[in-house]
C-alpha cells in the first residue's frame, strides 16, 4: 500500500485510478461501506484505488476552535483505511489555501491533474470546494467535463445512518458498546506512557498511564473493561508468557481526576491484568475499550477503593476471557 502526504508525492507517471475522499474519522461502518465500493470499482476496471483524507480536521482550519474530538489518529486512520482494499492513501493537509478552493478548481487539481480519476466514490452528503458549495450533484456534473463517472453512497449499515458525530456522542456517555457498534470494532485510544502519581503500583495495580494527543475522543469518566496493546513490546523481549505474543493484554481502564486523592487532572490509565512486571515508560501503546464497568467514585477509604478495584478487576477478566 502507498502512502503519501500532500499532492506532490503523487508519482509523475500515476495513471487512472478509482477514488473516494472525505475525512473518515473514525473509519467507522459507514466509511468502511464507501471504500469497499471504491475498491470494487476499481477490481472491475483493473485500477487502484485511492483514498483521500484530511489533517487536520477541516473544521479546525474554516473555524478555529471547533476541532471536534478525533475517533482515531491520522496514522491509525490510514492503517485501516489501507486495510479495507486501498492501493494508496493520501493524507493531504488541509490548508486556507485549499478551504478556498472552488468546487471546480478542486476537482481539477486533485482529482483530474494529479490522481487522473476514471470514477470518484463519497458519501452521499459529501460537500466540497470554498463553503462547502459542491455536492454529489455538482460533482457528477464535473465528472461529465473531466471525464470521470461519480456516485454517492448512502451512510449506513443495517439500514442505521451512521455518523462520527452519533459515535461521539455515544462515547461521551460511555456507551463504548454503542460506539463499537457504529465503528465495526472496539474504539482506540493511543500516546506515549508517561510517569504519573503511581498510586496504583502502590495499590497493586501498576497502570500505564497514558499521555493523549490533543483533541482524542475520549469516552467519559468512569471504569472499563478492555485491552492494553504495545505493538513490539513482547518481541523485543520475548514476552509472550502470558499468552499474548502481540503484546496484547486484557485490562482494566480508569478515566477520570482520581477524586479519592482530590486529583485535578482528568488521566486514561490502564492496568493490564495480573502484570505486575510490565515496563511501558515511554512506549507507544494504544487501549481499546470493550465494555462500561461503572461511573467514577470517591471512596472514603484506601481500603474501600482497593477492594472496588479488585472486583473491577474480577469484572474485567470476566468480560475480556482472560
Amino acid at each position: 500500500m502507498r502512502r503519501w502526504h500532500g499532492l506532490d508525492e503523487v508519482p509523475a507517471d500515476w495513471g487512472r485510478s478509482v477514488v473516494t475522499i472525505g475525512v473518515f474519522d473514525g473509519v467507522h461502518r459507514g466509511h468502511q461501506r464507501i471504500v469497499a465500493r471504491a475498491a470494487e470499482f476499481a477490481r472491475e476496471l483493473e485500477l487502484p484505488a485511492v483514498v483521500i483524507t484530511f489533517d487536520p480536521h477541516p473544521d479546525e482550519v474554516v473555524r478555529p476552535g471547533t476541532h471536534p474530538p478525533l475517533l482515531c489518529s491520522p496514522k491509525r486512520r490510514a492503517e485501516l483505511l489501507a486495510g479495507l482494499g486501498a492501493g494508496a492513501v493520501m493524507i493531504l493537509p488541509f490548508t486556507l489555501e485549499l478551504s478556498r478552493m472552488g468546487p471546480d478548481e478542486f476537482v481539477q487539481s486533485v482529482l483530474v491533474d494529479r490522481l487522473h480519476a476514471a470514477r470518484v466514490v463519497v458519501g452521499e452528503d459529501f460537500r466540497f470546494g470554498h463553503k462547502a458549495r459542491g455536492d454529489v450533484a455538482l460533482l457528477r456534473e464535473l465528472g461529465d467535463k473531466y471525464d470521470f463517472e461519480a456516485e454517492g453512497v448512502p451512510l449506513v449499515a443495517n439500514g442505521e445512518p451512521i455518523s462520527s458525530t452519533r459515535i461521539r456522542e455515544r462515547l461521551s456517555a460511555g456507551d463504548v458498546d454503542g460506539a463499537a457498534q457504529l465503528l465495526g470494532r472496539p474504539h482506540r485510544v493511543e500516546g506515549v506512557v508517561v510517569r504519573g502519581a503511581r498510586r496504583g503500583r502502590e495499590l497493586g495495580f501498576p497502570t500505564a498511564n497514558l499521555e493523549l494527543p490533543p483533541h482524542t475522543a475520549i469516552p467519559s469518566d468512569g471504569v472499563y473493561a478492555g485491552y492494553l496493546n504495545c505493538a513490539g513490546y513482547g518481541q523485543a523481549r520475548g514476552d509472550d508468557s502470558a499468552g499474548f505474543p502481540d503484546a496484547c493484554w486484557p485490562a482494566a481502564i480508569s478515566i477520570g481526576t482520581n477524586p479519592t486523592f482530590e486529583g485535578e487532572e482528568r488521566t486514561v490509565e490502564a492496568y493490564a491484568l495480573d502484570r505486575d512486571d510490565l515496563d511501558l515508560y515511554g512506549e507507544h501503546v494504544s487501549v481499546d475499550f470493550t465494555a462500561r464497568l461503572r461511573d467514577t467514585l470517591k471512596f472514603d477509604s484506601i481500603e474501600s477503593l482497593v477492594e472496588q478495584m479488585r472486583d473491577d478487576v474480577d469484572r474485567a477478566r470476566e468480560i475480556t476471557g482472560s
